[in-house]
Formats: structure tokens, sequence, C-alpha cells
């Protein structure tokens, strides 16, 4: 494949993403909207975790780490890249293998805000409470929008088509209606580290 052909594909790609980022746009919306009367605050732990805790109730303790969507072996594909600006070029989420028609579970607790097509492929979102919102796909849902879920319920099957070439599902996570990096809530994102210049 020549470089022409991979910038081609790129472009295809992203512009194919363009109505998922939106329809999750309007999902965050609708989600911060009903959180608005409970408001967060979401700060990193010494851990590295991040903790998501109301205002209103500063004794909650921290969030657990999550479960993966898939079953193990884990194996990412494609890492989290934040995007320079909300518009920008970047990876919103992280692709993790997993075979056509594999059970997708509930990574914690939630209600389902969103479960159908966007852009032509199943996408499962799931409103966790104080402005945090999961979403999967491609992911044929079980579930409909309203359903109460707990981690590690079933929410759906892997689907194929979108975002991944071959079987995975790309997991994303958004806090406040700004991608975070869900290793974040997985718990397996270590604590940064400065060195001094060499």
């Amino acid at each position: 494949m020549n470089a022409r052909t991979a910038r081609r594909r790129r472009a295809a790609r992203l512009a194919s993403s363009i109505p998922v980022i939106v329809v999750l746009a309007l999902v965050a919306t609708a989600s911060a909207a009903s959180a608005a009367e409970e408001p967060s605050s979401v700060a990193m732990s010494e851990t590295g975790r991040l903790d998501v805790s109301s205002r209103r109730d500063a004794s909650k303790p921290p969030v657990e780490p999550w479960r993966w969507p898939v079953a193990a072996p884990i194996r990412i594909l494609a890492p989290f890249r934040a995007p320079p600006t909300p518009y920008t070029a970047g990876h919103r989420g992280i692709d993790v293998a997993a075979a056509a028609g594999a059970p997708v579970v509930a990574p914690a607790p939630g209600v389902v805000s969103f479960s159908g097509m966007v852009a032509g492929r199943p996408v499962v979102a799931i409103d966790h409470g104080n402005g945090v919102v999961s979403a999967v796909e491609p992911v044929a849902g079980v579930v409909e929008a309203g359903t109460p879920v707990t981690a590690g319920d079933a929410i759906g099957s892997v689907a194929t088509g979108g975002h991944c070439d071959s079987g995975c599902v790309h997991f994303g996570v958004r806090v406040d209606g700004e991608y975070v990096s869900p290793f974040l809530f997985l718990g397996g994102l270590p604590r940064a580290v400065l060195l001094p210049p060499a």
C-alpha cells in the first residue's frame, strides 16, 4: 500500500467517525443536563486512579476500578490518543481485540443512555452518573435506553463494521463531555513520573 492510499484510508476512517462523535456528543449533552442536579468533581488520586465524587456528598468513596467490556485475555489493538483540540484527529478510546459475536458487558453500574445505530454501526452508551459516560462499538445491544445495569451485566455482542478493520471493540469514556483514557477507570494507568533532563 502506498502513502497516498494510506492517507485516503485514514481520511475515510476519520470522515466516517464524525457522525459517531456528533451522536455521542448529543448523548453526553443529555447526560450532562440530567446530571445538573448532582454536580461532580473529578480528581486524580495519589495512586493514579481517577476519583469521581459528588460535591454534595464528599464522603462518597472513590470509584472502584471498572471491568473490561470483553473477556480476557485483553489485547489492546490501538491505545487512547487525546486530540490536541476537541475537533481534531485523535483516538478517543481504546480498541480491544474481540471475536465477532463475543459477549460485551457493562464496565460499571449505570443506566443505558443509548443503544442503536450510528453511522451504520451499532453503539451502546452507559451513563454512570457524575458526568461519566462510556460507549462501546461495534456492539449489537441487547439492552434498551433507560435500562439500569451493574458491572458485568451483558449489554450486547461484538458486531462487525465501522471503527475496527477486524474483530475488536472500541471502548471510550467521557467525563463531563471530555474524552479521557478508559485506563483511568480500569485502574491500569500507571502514575506519571517526571524525570530530570538528561
